[in-house]
Order: structure tokens, then C-alpha cells, then sequence
């Protein structure tokens, strides 16, 4: 059975990772700094500081594969990326797959065309947010080869403001943002972990970027 560690287990990309990995049978930890309003039977909740270098060892140590819902946000922002690093070096070391949830942000508006972050009426107050979630992709792409890493950006439609409806289907690109044909992005975020565990359960994308949407 894989074990899996959900880092930000209690909170919205998170509980619907470890939702989606419960209905496929894994072995779920999940890692926060509070204790979760409503826990979810089967999973192993566990309260501690995963910027912390030692923590990040014992996690890696701990599973077969880590995914990572910090978001560079609040107390958060300038801690996600270096934190990252740590999980990666950790990971690599024990020979854990190590998964990255980013935004929209870095994702391309077209091929060849401008990044989502650099268009006209991307929110100011998120651009610190996307331009630190961008960084940790980069140095995921400069990580050692011995690190098999996959970082997931979402519909730039996705959040708790709008959960949606689990459809149970999704669809997949790479580099560049997935719209609909009214140019609306989003998935919901039952769908959305649904795709994290898909590529859990079946791996496709080694040491690569992708995105989903409805």
C-alpha cells in the first residue's frame, strides 16, 4: 500500500487531497500546524513545523510519497520556497517522489504568449504569492536528477470561494493555461485532488509541470 504524507492536510487543497487518496486506498498522514475542525476517519493527523529541516527528514523517511499544499501566503510567504528545498533535498536522500501544489500563476495564457502573473488584472496583493510558488518551480527544475518531483498548478478557478461539484473527470495540459470554450478556467477541488492522487496511484509526470481543469 503507498503512504502518502499530505503537508497542509487540514486545509483546502489538502482535504481534498486526502479525500481523493482515501477512496483509492492509500496510507494517508496528514502534516498541519492545528489540529483539522473535522477529521477524516483512516488518516493519520499529525500537528508539526515542516519547515523544519529534521521534520522534513522524518517525513521523507516516513512515506513513499510527499505532496505539499503550502502556500506562500500570510506568515507563510518567503518561508514556502526554502522550505521546499529542504523537503526536495529530504526526499531525494530517502528516495521519496515529492509533489508540489503551485497556482495559475506561472502558467502560460498561450504558447509563446505572456504568464497568467504578468497580465493585465492579475491581483497585486497575489503576485508575491504566484512570483514564490514560481520560484519553487524553478528550483525544482534545477533539483539533482535523483529527485522525481511532479508540480501541479490548478485552474486559475480554484479555491474555497468556489469548491464546485466532484465530477469525477478532469482534464490535462502542461505549460499553458486549460480553458473552457467561454475562456473560463476552473476545477473544483474534489476533481482537483482526484488528479493529485491519479498521478500518486499512476505516475505520468516525472520531473515535470501540468495542469487540470474542467
Amino acid at each position: 500500500m503507498t503512504r502518502i504524507a499530505v503537508l497542509g492536510g487540514t486545509g483546502y487543497a489538502g482535504g481534498h487531497i486526502v479525500d481523493a487518496a482515501l477512496t483509492k486506498g492509500l496510507d494517508v498522514v496528514s502534516y498541519s500546524r492545528s489540529a483539522p475542525d473535522a477529521p477524516r476517519e483512516g488518516v493519520e493527523y499529525r500537528q508539526a513545523d515542516v519547515t523544519d529541516a529534521g521534520v522534513a527528514a522524518q517525513i521523507a523517511a516516513d512515506v513513499d510519497v510527499i505532496v505539499s499544499t503550502l502556500a506562500p501566503r500570510g506568515d507563510m510567504l518567503g518561508a514556502v520556497r526554502p522550505a521546499t528545498a529542504q523537503l526536495a533535498t529530504a526526499a531525494a536522500a530517502a528516495g521519496t517522489r515529492l509533489g508540489v501544489v503551485g497556482g495559475a500563476g506561472s502558467l502560460f495564457v498561450a504558447e509563446g504568449g505572456q504568464k497568467v502573473i504578468d497580465t493585465d488584472g492579475f491581483p497585486d496583493e497575489v503576485k508575491p504569492e504566484a512570483r514564490e510558488a514560481e520560484a519553487v518551480l524553478e528550483d525544482l527544475r534545477a533539483a539533482d536528477e535523483a529527485l522525481d518531483w511532479f508540480f501541479l498548478s490548478p485552474a486559475a478557478g480554484f479555491g474555497s470561494y468556489a469548491p464546485g461539484e466532484a465530477t469525477g473527470t478532469y482534464r490535462m495540459g502542461g505549460d499553458v493555461l486549460l480553458t473552457d470554450d467561454d475562456g473560463n478556467s476552473f476545477i473544483s477541488g474534489a476533481d482537483f485532488g482526484l488528479a493529485v492522487i491519479d498521478e500518486v496511484v499512476s505516475p505520468a509526470h516525472r520531473r515535470a509541470r501540468f495542469t487540470v481543469a474542467s
